[in-house]
């Protein structure tokens, strides 16, 4: 007995566009997946990601089961695998055009976008919630968080006859931090949580956006402490050196030290500047100024330096936070050059003069002490630099300007959609 052939369904190509959009709809919210942010995702990543979303496209457009039927037109469900160059899209909407909602990607299909916001995803930008600009140009920053915290980030611009010519962002890793450093403002407002690679890369499209100039140099110096974070900072230093094109040299990853992370860096083999705050030239003045210093002796953390820089080949610049009366005289200089000395010496020392906050102990030494620092410094083969100090009227010390909005998680119905720009 002759079998019947199976009988194919014919199925106009309008319907399925309907079918589509209500399917995939089913399908995201029954999927239950989280918000994802596109920003930080690489080319091939977004390509990925495309050829992933193009199946579930063509499957979901089906309205019979596809084990059942013989499809009348089967490039309906191949023609989104082969569209793997709508990753190419998505990747030159968020990183050339910037385009801050999926609801922008103009040059996408409606289907696709759709899709998109079915399955969870977002761009991850977040609105400017407040500005304020120093005299000399600096600019700091209040990005409003999706879960409604703040963090701050400053961009700093440096001129010359012709115009800016280098603009440094300053990103935070963390909403916060938890290290509690003495002199630091970001330790007095708390800490919540740690920043998404996304985050963290937002940070620099917004100071361009504000400045309507390249970002030339990040450094990771802002809010938080990069080594308790260090999967996000090094998955948005990807972003910054691949998508963005910020050199590696031009990128410098700040730590007061915690143990066991700088080998782990210097294991991916950066070509970043390392830059350790160091803050004093032996342990016991330095757990009074970073309280964090008691689990990380000095020695060790100078071992770790050492064997990065045998490891990279990278120098490790040193931050020295100048406090008056605290950590400025001649004999500390002294005996931070000696430190520096038997650790191999090589190294670069960056002084930076305090910046006052409001509430703190501290005070900033008189210049001629900052320059006899220097001088001795100098004397015993350190190299140093003092670095300039800008946005002292726009509270730009790092956490300043966050504790004056916020200590606690902002209210839904806080106004922050559009931002405001206060000139100090």
């Amino acid at each position: 007995m002759r079998m019947a052939a199976p009988q194919q369904v014919h199925v106009r190509a309008a319907p399925l566009a309907r079918a589509l959009r209500t399917r995939v709809a089913a399908a995201a919210a029954s999927a239950s997946s989280p918000e994802r942010a596109l920003l930080g995702l690489s080319e091939p990543d977004l390509r990925q990601l495309a050829v992933d979303l193009g199946q579930v496209l063509s499957h979901a457009s089906l309205p019979y089961p596809a084990s059942s039927i013989v499809c009348p037109a089967p490039y309906c469900c191949t023609r989104f695998l082969q569209q793997s160059y709508r990753g190419k899209q998505l990747h030159d909407l968020l990183y050339k055009s910037r385009a801050k909602q999926i609801q922008e990607f103009s040059h996408v299909p409606k289907v696709f976008r759709e899709a998109l916001v079915g399955a969870g995803w977002k761009v991850g930008r977040s609105p400017v919630h407040h500005a304020v600009t120093a005299s000399d140009g600096t600019t700091k920053i209040l990005l409003k968080l999706e879960d409604n915290r703040l963090i701050e980030t400053v961009g700093i611009p440096v001129d010359d006859d012709k115009g800016p010519s280098r603009l440094t962002a300053c990103v935070s890793s963390q909403v916060g931090c938890p290290l509690r450093c003495s002199f630091c403002a970001t330790g007095k407002g708390g800490f919540a949580r740690n920043l998404h690679a996304h985050e963290i890369v937002e940070q620099v499209l917004a100071i361009e956006e504000t400045f309507q100039h390249r970002v030339t140099n990040v450094v990771f110096m802002g809010m938080g402490e990069p080594m308790l974070n260090l999967k996000s900072v090094l998955e948005a230093h990807r972003c910054l050196n691949k998508e963005l094109k910020i050199g590696q040299r031009m990128i410098t990853i700040s730590t007061v030290g915690v143990p066991n992370t700088i080998k782990k860096l210097a294991s991916h083999k950066l070509q970043s500047t390392l830059a350790v705050s160091l803050h004093a030239p032996n342990q016991k003045l330095r757990e009074t100024i970073v309280p964090s210093a008691k689990s990380y002796p000095l020695e060790a953390l100078m071992d770790d330096c050492k064997n990065y820089f045998l490891e990279t080949g990278r120098r490790v610049s040193f931050e020295y936070t100048l406090l008056a009366g605290i950590n400025d005289a001649k004999d500390h200089a002294e005996e931070l050059a000696e430190l520096l000395h038997t650790c191999g010496g090589g190294y670069h020392v960056n002084l930076i003069p305090y910046n006052p906050i409001q509430g703190s102990e501290y005070k900033r030494p008189y210049r001629k002490v900052v320059q006899a620092f220097v001088d001795a410094l100098e004397a015993r083969k350190i190299t140093v630099s003092v670095r300039q100090t800008r946005g002292l009227d726009a509270n730009a010390a790092c956490g300043q300007l966050r504790n004056e909005f916020q200590k606690n998680p902002l209210l839904e119905s806080s106004p922050s959609s559009e931002p405001n720009l206060v000139p100090a």
